[in-house]
């Protein structure tokens, strides 16, 4: 199953279920665009948007914004006018998918991966896509130079840094967690450590935020609510588009450093029970739109 990436989700901040429409426009295109070697028609893109409650100069705009990004690159098939997803965003959906449909929670005794930086203040751009880099892989950082993430991290980490041209600017350590200080605060705890270096809280409350905005619609389906192939298309791009922007934000760290009455197993399930509904009524539809 195709998907996409977090990038384009996590640069948006606010409630889930409140979405910019060049977020829904990377989903579809995660989604269906790689079924037909990475394009599609202008026409199928607003018709199906139109189904999401966006209109067509706003989706042409949303579009123009992801083809200046880099993102889309403008091309007619057939003498219909259309936009492919470019290489490097092949590159990241492919890389996404994983992370979406089978992300993985670390265990307890796996090891952290570290990466200490240095990037001259000449060149600040270059920090910049690497912090940005590392919290997308969902790293926290433990200081300015040193960010932490679960071991399992390690590959991807390297990869990105290779990808980037930023290997020389950073070294790469596999760590465990040895020292336990004994300070009143919970600095010793290494739970108390995670909070620190990861938002914890802010993921706990957009975990309950995805369950409350979702689940109804779940319970409505499992309860043999008629759904049409039309709805099962706009509920699971809101699903999807919400979904992938937690699992870019949850570091994947051992269950047992997470928060007390952690929600992100339950919001999983959920997920894992509304893709198994909805995908492929969802697909059916994209399907009769392109036809038309």
């Amino acid at each position: 199953m195709n998907t996409v990436s977090g990038e384009e989700a996590e640069s948006e901040s606010g409630p889930l279920g409140k979405v910019q429409p060049r977020q829904l426009i990377v989903t579809v295109y995660g989604l269906y665009a790689r079924d037909t070697h990475g394009w599609m028609s202008v026409a199928s893109l607003i018709q199906l948007l139109a189904d999401l409650g966006v209109e067509g100069p706003t989706v042409r705009s949303s579009v123009s914004r992801l083809k200046r990004a880099g993102l889309l690159e403008a091309e007619s098939v057939s003498g219909a006018a259309g936009y492919r997803i470019s290489p490097e965003t092949e590159r990241i959906l492919r890389d996404g998918d994983p992370r979406i449909f089978a992300a993985r929670r670390a265990t307890a005794d796996e090891g952290w991966v570290l990466v200490v930086f240095s990037v001259p203040e000449s060149e600040r751009a270059k920090r910049h896509t690497l912090r940005t880099q590392l919290t997308r892989l969902g790293f926290g950082s433990v200081s300015a130079g040193v960010w932490i993430a679960p071991g399992h991290v390690h590959d991807e980490a390297e990869d990105m840094l290779a990808r980037h041209g930023l290997r020389s600017y950073a070294d790469l350590f596999r760590a465990d967690y040895l020292s336990v200080g004994g300070g009143k605060d919970g600095s010793g705890d290494l739970a108390a450590k995670v909070r620190s270096w990861w938002d914890t809280a802010r993921l706990q409350q957009l975990y309950a935020e995805f369950l409350a905005v979702h689940r109804p619609v779940a319970e409505r389906i499992a309860s043999g609510g008629p759904v049409t192939d039309r709805e099962a298309f706009t509920t699971y791009i809101r699903v999807l588009t919400d979904w992938r922007r937690l699992v870019y934000l949850d570091p994947g760290v051992a269950r047992e450093l997470l928060p007390a009455g952690w929600s992100g197993a339950e919001a999983s399930e959920l997920f894992d029970e509304l893709h198994a509904r909805l995908a492929r009524p969802a697909h059916r539809h994209v399907e009769r739109v392109r036809a038309g």
